[in-house]
């Protein structure tokens, strides 16, 4: 089991918040892929700096023995954060569906902080009650 970072793809359930798929944490979300797919097969998607190339999602690698997909055929560079930077500004993606996209993202991302954060102050409460409840046990120890 990996902590959840601010970048990683969620899926929730109930009131359970997981990685999608723990072996890829920042990988594309089935709503990604599908948005993806409908809008923009039709035109590149990523371009591999290494290789100065551009790609449509179709021509992507992807390594189902090693858990990786969307990298470059070439060089074997991930390309995943290239597909969602491309989602998110895509024109021929509609507006209204990538500001909901971009919505939904950050609020998965404010859910992480929030929970990292409680996660915290919940550990240094914890430091707190032990601590006075050692010091209520060494005053009692003294008054016996």
């Amino acid at each position: 089991m990996q902590w959840i970072t601010p970048d990683d793809t969620l899926a929730f359930e109930g009131n359970q918040v997981f990685h999608l798929d723990c072996n890829r944490p920042r990988d594309l979300s089935p709503e990604e892929r599908v948005l993806l797919s409908k809008y923009c097969g039709g035109h590149a998607v990523a371009v591999c700096r290494g290789c100065v190339q551009d790609f449509r999602q179709f021509e992507l690698g992807s390594d189902s023995l090693g858990n990786r997909s969307h990298f470059c055929p070439r060089c074997r560079a991930d390309l995943t954060a290239h597909l969602r930077e491309h989602l998110y500004s895509c024109v021929i993606v509609p507006s209204q569906i990538r500001v909901r996209a971009r919505a939904a993202r950050e609020a998965a991302k404010r859910l992480v902080k929030k929970s990292s954060q409680l996660r915290d102050l919940a550990d240094v409460l914890m430091r707190e009650a032990e601590a006075s409840v050692a010091a209520l046990r060494e005053t009692m120890r003294r008054t016996a």
